[in-house]
Parts: C-alpha cells; sequence; structure tokens
C-alpha cells in the first residue's frame, strides 16, 4: 500500500530534523513530505540543508491549511493512505505500520489512540476529551476514546474529500462527521512522546475549554 506521512510544521527548527530522521531510520516504507507553513524560524533552513521533502507555503494557513496541503500532494500522487504526523516528536513512526495494516483490514479512519488499553488522567484537557468522546458516542454511537489525537490515517477515498472539501479540519468534530456519514473507524493504541519543543496552541485553561466548545458545538448542530 503507497503510503503518505504527512508532517504539518510551523516553527519547529528544535524538532523537524530529529523527526524526519527518526521516520527515515524506522524504515517502514513510507514516503513523507513536510509542509512548512510559512515557518518565521529557521524550519526552512534546516528542510533545504537537508534535503528533506518539503513543501513551503507563502503564507501561514493554519493547521487545516498545511494538513489539506498534504493531502492534495497525496491526491495528485496517487497514494493509496495519508497519516498525518506531528511535527513536534510527540508521535512515533513504529506505530505507522499497525495504523496502515487496519487500513488494510477495511477501516476508512485509523486513529493513533493513547486510551484504547490505558486510561485517561483526570485534568482539565482529558476532562474535555471526554466530554468530545461522551459527544461523538451521542451523536454516532461509535466511541472513539482520543478524540483530540492527531496521528491519523486515512484512505484513498478520505484523501480526496479531506484535500478538496474546505470544512475538513483534522479535528474531531469532522471525525464525528465521516463516522454519520458511514466510514468506519477504529484506533490503535499508540504511546505518544511530549514536546521536544515548543508550546501547544491550546496551552492553558481558556484555551482549552473554548477549543473544547467549539468542537462540541460543531459535532451537536452542524454535523
Amino acid at each position: 500500500m503507497k503510503t503518505l506521512v504527512i508532517i504539518p510544521a510551523y516553527n519547529e527548527e528544535e524538532s523537524i530534523l530529529r523527526v524526519v530522521k527518526n521516520l527515515e531510520n524506522a524504515n517502514i516504507g513510507c514516503d513523507y513530505v513536510v509542509i512548512n507553513d510559512c515557518s518565521t524560524d529557521s524550519t526552512k533552513q534546516i528542510l533545504d540543508d537537508n534535503n528533506i521533502n518539503h513543501i513551503d507555503l507563502p503564507v501561514n494557513l493554519g493547521l487545516t491549511g498545511a494538513v489539506q496541503t498534504g493531502y492534495k500532494y497525496a491526491y495528485y500522487n496517487d497514494y493509496d493512505a495519508a497519516i498525518q504526523f506531528d511535527g513536534d516528536g510527540q508521535h512515533l513512526p513504529e506505530y505507522i505500520p499497525s495504523l496502515i495494516q487496519e487500513i488494510k483490514n477495511g477501516y476508512d479512519i485509523v486513529i493513533g489512540s493513547r486510551f484504547v488499553e490505558e486510561k485517561k488522567h483526570f485534568s482539565m484537557r482529558m476532562l474535555g476529551s471526554r466530554i468530545i468522546t461522551a459527544m461523538i458516542k451521542l451523536t454516532t454511537g461509535v466511541i472513539i476514546n482520543d478524540p483530540t489525537s492527531g496521528m491519523r490515517i486515512i484512505n484513498r477515498e478520505l484523501i480526496k474529500d479531506y484535500a478538496f472539501e474546505m470544512n475538513r479540519k483534522p479535528e474531531p468534530d469532522t471525525l464525528a462527521f465521516q463516522i454519520k456519514k458511514g466510514y468506519k473507524a477504529k484506533e490503535v493504541q499508540v504511546k505518544m512522546e511530549d514536546r521536544v519543543a515548543g508550546t501547544s496552541i491550546y496551552t492553558g485553561i481558556g484555551s482549552s475549554i473554548k477549543y473544547m466548545m467549539k468542537v462540541i458545538v460543531t459535532i451537536l448542530f452542524f454535523n
């Protein structure tokens, strides 16, 4: 199965080379492309100097635009599956073959999940995750234990959908929408590392609550 790993990167100068080298050294038979989302640090220079396959966006499009660019690349280059893979060092390449196998088994979306076999710890962020899980179950009947995981693989049909539909954000509300449409989703247990550098865009209680409320409203009323 021809598979592409999409690595969105914005100001990941401290981690991107390590992420790519780990992926290459894992020797899992996947291609990759880094989507440099108009970084203002030395990310572009690192990508150029190390001959890393990448696309430089002329303006900052945010995560949704960067990932969609990767899906368009996957579509036009005839990939059978595409994996979203963070550029901050949290995702581990050794789990990718397990995700690919479930696509081969007939699933449309496979999520690298921290909570298939492990329990969620108690924190404000995990409370939000629990609530989003409950909302997805309420509206689809399907339990997704790690709905905010950014490590996901989709098949060829969904590559086209995500590449060209403007409202396909790589977020839990889109996942709920796809499940409602009849696409089959599965979670695979993975381990994730702490960020190598930088900070999450959802750092802080206020940002986390705002994100959670936006996702819940979309799941309940706009899907």
